[in-house]
């Protein structure tokens, strides 16, 4: 298998409900911001630059919570591709405690999307070469 994207994530009060553990919505935001931080760092497409033509959306999530998660924890969050396809990417990842514990995994499917100037007509795009050359450096086998 190739490696995973990886990013670790401190737990915030921002992050935690009145019983101190992680409400459910947030791994969503820390998901997304995994995929915005994969995007700019590792495929060298921004969003900020990227949303000026064309985006990314979720369009299919799967997730599974395991272990809670408490304020102050780290958390190591993994990204990996498990099916390319010509405008989207099928995506597998997981968020391991410090022990190595698995507390959230799931899927998350992505479609690449270009939409006109008044952003009404949006339709999925054909990756180009260049990008799916990328994005190929993250698939498990």
């Amino acid at each position: 298998m190739n490696q995973p994207f990886i990013k670790q994530e401190k737990i915030r009060f921002q992050h935690v409900d009145y019983a101190g553990i992680v409400f459910y919505p947030r791994f969503l935001e820390m998901l997304n911001c995994l995929v915005e931080d994969w995007f700019e760092e590792a495929l060298e497409r921004p969003f900020s630059k990227m949303h000026e033509t064309n985006g990314i959306p979720t369009v299919d999530l799967k997730v599974q919570f395991k272990k809670a998660v408490r304020l102050g924890e780290i958390l190591t969050k993994k990204l990996w591709v498990k099916h390319l396809g010509g405008a989207s990417i099928l995506c597998g990842f997981s968020f391991d405690d410090e022990q190595g514990t698995t507390c959230l995994e799931g899927e998350v499917t992505l479609v690449n999307v270009a939409f006109n100037d008044d952003r009404n007509d949006i339709k999925a795009a054909p990756f180009s070469e260049e990008m799916k050359a990328r994005i190929i450096k993250y698939e498990s086998k």
